[in-house]
């Protein structure tokens, strides 16, 4: 990613924020017929690495994870609040009309290895942590356990665990920092 000096974050802990209050990523992996971008929660554990730890979950059917099973790099991409700039919004504007409209965005890049968990224990930990993560905001938190077991066994036949080793982050605040 094209990061200017005056936009970037190097601040770990800002990355690692953003990153789980914006937990949907972009997976980007590289198959047989070219790139492929997949969206997909990715949990944050900062107890492995000095990056840390992505894990998450895709379809069996999804071919993603049988290509990446031999620990090869990915790309995931958190998307933070972002904006349109109109150019109404600057003084410079009435004065001069050197303005011109811009996009306003935070991001962070996870550049990292994947490996596929076909384990069925790991699976549901995972399920009940994504969950309890998500769920933790709402009034009356809703368990995977509430659903009868038959019917998440049978969900979870169809998917499979991923972790994402991280290698690189690069963060990038781009919130007209160049701007008056």
């Amino acid at each position: 990613m094209y990061i200017p000096p005056h936009f970037a974050q190097p601040d770990i802990a800002s990355l690692h924020a953003l990153m789980r209050a914006h937990p949907l990523a972009t997976l980007v992996t590289l198959g047989p017929d070219g790139l492929d971008a997949n969206h997909v929660p990715l949990q944050l554990s900062t107890e492995h690495g000095e990056h840390g730890l992505l894990s998450g979950h895709l379809p069996r059917a999804n071919p993603a994870w049988r290509e990446h099973a031999a620990n090869r790099n990915v790309l995931a991409v958190f998307h933070g609040p972002e904006a349109y700039i109109t150019p109404s919004w600057y003084t410079s504007k009435q004065a001069t009309g050197k303005v011109v409209p811009t996009w306003n965005y935070v991001t962070v890049h996870a550049h990292g290895r994947l490996r596929a968990i076909d384990d069925g224990q790991w699976l549901r930990r995972h399920l009940e942590q994504l969950t309890r993560a998500q769920e933790s905001r709402f009034p009356h938190p809703w368990a995977v356990a509430d659903a009868p077991a038959s019917y998440t066994g049978l969900l979870m036949r169809g998917l499979v665990g991923i972790e994402i080793s991280i290698t690189r982050l690069e963060g990038k605040w781009k919130v007209s920092q160049n701007r008056p």
